[in-house]
């Protein structure tokens, strides 16, 4: 059964912070108000508040690309297949993804195992799929969000995404502060509304 609606580009969207209104989540907010203003099919995740075990590293999946531990990651599979564009949004943690937005990557490892030894890439849809990573966190050096997005490139080309762009912001810190930054929420507003672009 399939998560959307309708039959407009389908789009899914990560919030990867456990800080509700915090930089990530307005960013995110931002970049798909217009995806909403055009009608699009959202559907959003918010990943702090659902039940993903991590990976167990069982390799139950390599013979069939299905992973055995059943939660709301079954959901998120079933969001993923169906998908024409993705968003992942997440705060930098010591250089990193947060542990929400990794704990849902490496959960794809069915996936990879179904593309990469099973050898069946998810079809594309009328319109392609394409991805987008939000990276917003406090350091000063960009290394965080190179580490960010070099694992992000890994998930999406697994999950069947060849091509994604990045948003990122640095120097950003306390809840809320990316509305003082002049120009992230209009850049955030204008890559939903690219993203969605025929």
């Amino acid at each position: 059964m399939s998560v959307f609606r309708g039959k407009m580009m389908r789009v899914v969207a990560f919030l990867g912070s456990p800080r509700v209104g915090g930089n990530s989540d307005l960013l995110l907010g931002e970049a798909l108000r217009p995806i909403y203003e055009d009608g699009h099919d959202v559907v959003l995740f918010r990943l702090n508040s659902m039940n993903i075990r991590p990976c167990q590293n069982c390799r139950g999946c390599e013979q069939t690309g299905i992973c055995l531990i059943k939660d709301e990651m079954e959901m998120i599979y079933r969001a993923i297949r169906a998908s024409d564009r993705i968003i992942v949004a997440s705060p930098i943690f010591f250089f990193g993804l947060s542990a929400q937005v990794k704990t849902m990557i490496d959960r794809c490892q069915a996936l990879w195992c179904e593309r990469y030894l099973l050898k069946k890439s998810i079809p594309s849809g009328e319109y392609g799929r394409k991805g987008m990573l939000i990276l917003v966190g406090g350091m000063k050096k960009e290394i965080g969000i190179q580490c960010g997005d070099a694992t992000a490139k890994a998930f999406f080309r697994s999950i069947s995404f060849p091509e994604h762009e990045t948003l990122s912001f640095i120097g950003v810190d306390h809840k809320g502060a990316i509305l003082n930054h002049p120009t992230a929420l209009k850049e955030a507003y204008d890559a939903g509304r690219k993203l969605v672009a025929k």
